[in-house]
């Protein structure tokens, strides 16, 4: 698996053989905390296609995956996150079906009803 750091506000996860990769567009750019959520997020849905397209009998090979973020104030936070895919393998007919199923994803699950977040000191 391959996640490419598009822009400061987007990821692309593309299916790959052997380890995860990380790749940068320059030596300059970081792999930032909102690039780790994007990528969480991507990783997930495609997971769960993965695992739909295997009971269906779908091929996963180019399945890409694009998350891109937007900010918002007070507080300063991620606002909006908006997730789409290039399937040239899934039929037209099943496409509402794989929508479903990304929807499964427990990552935007999470996100899609707030969890409490509490910090405290240890030690």
């Amino acid at each position: 698996m391959k996640i490419v750091l598009e822009s400061e506000d987007a990821i692309r996860l593309e299916p790959t053989a052997g380890p995860l990769i990380i790749e940068a567009f320059s030596p300059d750019q970081a792999y930032s905390p909102f690039h780790m959520l994007g990528s969480a997020i991507a990783t997930c849905t495609f997971s769960v296609l993965y695992s739909w397209a295997n009971v269906a009998k779908v091929p996963v090979d180019n399945l890409v995956i694009r998350v891109e973020w937007a900010f918002t104030d007070e507080p300063h936070r991620v606002g909006d996150i908006r997730l789409s895919f290039n399937w040239p393998e899934l039929p037209r007919e099943r496409e509402a079906a794989a929508k479903r199923a990304a929807e499964l994803c427990a990552i935007s699950a999470t996100l899609r009803h707030s969890p409490t977040l509490t910090v405290r000191r240890e030690g």
